[in-house]
């Protein structure tokens, strides 16, 4: 094998693991390193399409996987080459045109003062049942700042969350280009600590932190086990905080839950306002999917848009990189694909449900908490049986989609509007109610 086969055998490997299938599959197809001269490695790629994804979302990535495997990699070129250009390429040993990007390559979109990417804004961000409370958050942070704070957003990976928190940076600056805003992740945060610590710099990287207006620091959850730098962020809560200067953080899950996180950092997170953001529902997949289309200019059918809204129940990066993946290939193809084509592009992403019964929910709820099943479908208002069955509602209705009237004929043959009830109260205490949270949690893993 050759060199330049070798480095590019490492990419992929590299890719792969960072990827989903999906985008691995659909990026990275028919990609190929055509050479390598003086430290330049020139790529081929199959279309206009995939070198400016490469350029914008995977250059770094590639750029650093190149160098792990080898010092001499200065920088990377991309060149558009159709499916035989690799062998026309190895038989003749014709000379391409390339594309040129020289490393270090300055990000094209991000500004480098507040590290805010200003595609991150309120007019692209889709709302809906899941994300509600969270852009209502958002918006009550532009229209009276420190109102909440700090204001933290939790929710798994792909639920929009660093959209949320830029966009309100971006919008504050808007407001006010005089104001101070500055976006970084709780990973950069401590690498510039520690370096600044090492050089016997400390007290610069606290009056670098001391002068925004607005702090925004993402993915907290790396700060577990970090105990210096989760001391450098105490100090600089209560610095920011007792100056009325505005905090926003985000995770995946509860601070509460984020193992080796010191006691008084959580007690700081949890001080202001937290919301949780849900996966999307139905609808909103609907509307992310029609935004992420209308973004990449294709016009996809109600009835391809229902098909994908109802078969992949991901995060918004899936929906977005599905979205992509049609878009790459009608480009390819040079024409709308029909809705076959489509399962067939989709079918590794399209997860296959989980078949759950209404009676695997109340049995599971029952012996979570240790109560007769058939109680919590009888007459009885006994308080050990409340608020188990309001649960149960509650995640028939959330997780499962289940109608408030089929919920209600199920559950003793309730009326529609206590279901709603029920729901509605489970779903206001999980605001505030740790201890909720932390059931919910352990039944769900049951199911």
């Amino acid at each position: 094998m050759e060199e330049k086969d070798k480095l590019w055998s490492k990419v992929l490997d590299d890719m792969e693991l960072a990827l989903s299938k999906v985008n691995f599959a659909m990026w990275f197809k028919d990609t190929f390193v055509a050479k390598i001269d003086n430290g330049v490695v020139s790529i081929g790629v199959p279309s206009a399409f995939v070198k400016e994804w490469f350029v914008s979302k995977y250059h770094k990535m590639i750029f650093k996987s190149l160098r792990d495997a080898s010092e001499h990699v200065r920088s990377i070129e991309y060149s558009i080459m159709k499916s035989d250009a690799k062998k026309n390429l190895e038989e003749n040993g014709k000379k391409t045109h390339f594309i040129g990007l020289e490393l270090p390559l300055h990000d094209l979109y991000i500004n480098k003062e507040d590290n805010l990417n200003p595609r991150y804004t309120f007019e692209s961000f889709v709302i809906g049942s899941f994300n509600e409370l969270a852009h209502t958050a958002a918006q009550a942070i532009i229209r009276n700042p420190v109102s909440y704070n700090p204001l933290f957003f939790y929710g798994s990976t792909g639920r929009g969350k660093t959209h949320l928190i830029q966009a309100i940076g971006n919008h504050l600056k808007h407001i006010d280009p005089n104001k101070k805003v500055y976006y970084i992740t709780s990973d950069k945060f401590h690498q510039e600590f520690t370096s600044m610590l090492l050089d016997g710099k400390v007290n610069s990287f606290k009056e670098k932190y001391k002068k925004y207006d607005v702090f925004i620091m993402d993915d907290i959850q790396f700060l577990s086990k970090k105990e210096r730098t989760q001391e450098e962020l105490f100090h600089l809560f209560d610095y920011l905080s007792g100056s009325n200067k505005q905090i926003i953080f985000s995770s995946d899950q509860h601070p509460n839950y984020i193992n080796d996180l010191e006691d008084r950092l959580k007690s700081r997170f949890v001080s202001g306002m937290i919301v949780d953001i849900q996966a999307p529902d139905y609808e909103s997949r609907v509307a992310i999917i029609k935004n992420k289309a209308k973004a990449r200019n294709i016009d996809l059918t109600d009835e391809i848009i229902d098909y994908l809204g109802s078969v992949v129940e991901g995060n918004i990066r899936e929906l977005e990189g599905i979205v992509n993946n049609i878009s790459c290939q009608m480009e390819l193809k040079r024409r709308m694909l029909d809705l076959g084509e489509i399962r067939h592009l989709v079918k590794d992403a399209a997860k296959p449900t989980k078949s759950v019964s209404v009676k695997d929910v109340l049995k599971t709820v029952a012996q979570f908490y240790d109560i007769e099943e058939s109680s919590i479908t009888d007459k009885t208002r006994k308080k050990e049986v409340v608020k188990p069955r309001q649960v149960a509602m509650y995640i028939l209705r959330e997780d499962y989609n289940i109608s408030y009237p089929a919920i209600g004929a199920k559950l003793g043959g309730r009326d529609h509007t206590t279901v709603i009830h029920s729901y509605d109260k489970v779903k206001n205490d999980i605001k505030s109610n740790n201890q909720l949270i932390q059931e919910l949690t352990k039944i769900r893993a049951m199911l």
